[in-house]
């Protein structure tokens, strides 16, 4: 189990690594105060859909490069349906921010976005500032090992951290992310086996 001490110890060994800046980002990310800033978000989480984010982020540069100059993201992006979604986001951003700043359900209103799905919709609201968690596949995992949710997860360990719900979500998933802590591994063989933190470092 993810225990607050093996939390701890997880947040320690990233903070000595120079990732403490990721988790103060994470602790302030504020709701959108622009349509530019809304759609910007939603063009980021389609551009990582599927993708690993060293493939995702130039991508998503070269989009955002290309809307800002008036110029389709078809030109700069080969996913043809990922491309039209961006397009349509960006063309419709004033009304989609003022639909989101209005809704009383946002989570199912961001659902309804072309190209952002159940899970993806977390990622997308953390990014606009909800603190909620991403029930993407490492939290999954760690998640069932713990015979528990992704949501459930978090929520503990923020009661217990003070921490964010979505800070706890960030710090977790750049564990895995980064080899850090090894979901598909703990989820088998729990925690002894799955946190490494020589091979985190070997890799940085």
């Amino acid at each position: 189990m993810i225990t607050l001490k093996r939390f701890r110890r997880i947040e320690a060994v990233m903070r000595a690594e120079g990732y403490g800046h990721m988790i103060e980002w994470s602790e302030a990310i504020p709701r959108p105060a622009h349509a530019e800033t809304f759609a910007e978000q939603a063009v980021y989480v389609i551009c990582n859909s599927g993708m690993m984010n060293r493939v995702a982020e130039p991508i998503f540069n070269r989009c955002m490069a290309a809307l800002t100059n008036g110029i389709s993201a078809t030109a700069v992006f080969g996913h043809p349906g990922k491309a039209k979604a961006i397009d349509w986001i960006w063309g419709e951003r004033e009304q989609l921010f003022a639909t989101y700043l209005a809704e009383a359900d946002p989570m199912n209103f961001l659902r309804s976005l072309p190209w952002i799905g159940g899970v993806t919709s977390f990622h997308l609201a953390k990014n606009l500032g909800a603190d909620v968690a991403k029930p993407d596949v490492h939290l999954e995992r760690l998640a069932r090992r713990d015979r528990t949710d992704t949501h459930k997860l978090c929520a503990r360990l923020s009661r217990q951290t003070g921490y964010r719900i979505a800070t706890i979500d960030t710090v977790l998933w750049r564990a895995c992310a980064d080899g850090l802590l090894d979901s598909t591994t703990y989820e088998q063989h729990g925690w002894k086996a799955a946190f490494n933190p020589k091979r985190f470092l070997s890799r940085i």
